[in-house]
């Protein structure tokens, strides 16, 4: 294996992938002449660390951490909806769905992110901002572009897409070829603690 690409996720129901994809199809046909590369909906998942280049003895560690984490994690629900864009709708750069979420998943997010920084990975700068990717605006892309993107999501209306139980965390491996990236699941972590352990 050598060293790979990784990164640790939450995988999103179908139905609400299937919606996603709906929304996704309508941006296409209103940004058709606007360079943006959009996420295939096989894709669309939340990111709670980007890992980058990872050694095969890290793989298992990083599979030791979120055995670690999920023990001490109840299934929780997050709902997906609205749109957005990083770093705003003036400077669109990433286009995203939103995703409302209980505390447990920021403190599912600095769990992995803590445990993961002793094995010499960087710790997040930023605050954890839960969203699902759905494009990037290309590079090239002119500051008019960047004004019809802006343009289309304020006036695309997207509300609640739907719920999504989260009761595991995965670590996938992702491999860039010509036609996009393609990602594989090397490791799946069910939550083992009880909710009525919480009550």
């Amino acid at each position: 294996m050598g060293v790979i690409r990784a990164f640790i996720a939450i995988s999103i129901s179908p139905e609400i992938l299937h919606r996603l994809q709906g929304v996704t199809q309508q941006l296409k046909d209103r940004l058709e002449d606007v360079p943006v590369r959009w996420v295939p909906v096989e894709n669309m998942h939340l990111t709670l660390k980007f890992l980058g280049d990872v050694s095969e003895a890290n793989v298992e560690r990083i599979k030791e951490i979120l055995e670690k984490v999920g023990r001490n994690c109840s299934p929780f629900e997050i709902s997906v909806g609205e749109l957005g864009a990083f770093p705003s709708l003036r400077r669109p750069r990433v286009i995203w769905a939103g995703v409302k979420a209980p505390p447990e998943l920021k403190a599912l997010q600095r769990s992995i992110d803590t445990e993961t920084a002793r094995l010499g990975y960087a710790r997040e700068e930023r605050e954890f901002s839960p969203h699902l990717t759905l494009g990037r605006a290309s590079r090239n892309a002119t500051p008019a572009d960047s004004h019809r993107i802006g343009e289309v999501l304020a006036s695309v209306k997207v509300g609640f897409l739907g719920v999504t139980r989260v009761d595991a965390v995965n670590l996938y491996r992702s491999d860039l070829r010509p036609q996009g990236s393609v990602y594989t699941c090397l490791a799946s972590t069910v939550f083992q603690r009880n909710e009525k352990e919480q009550l």
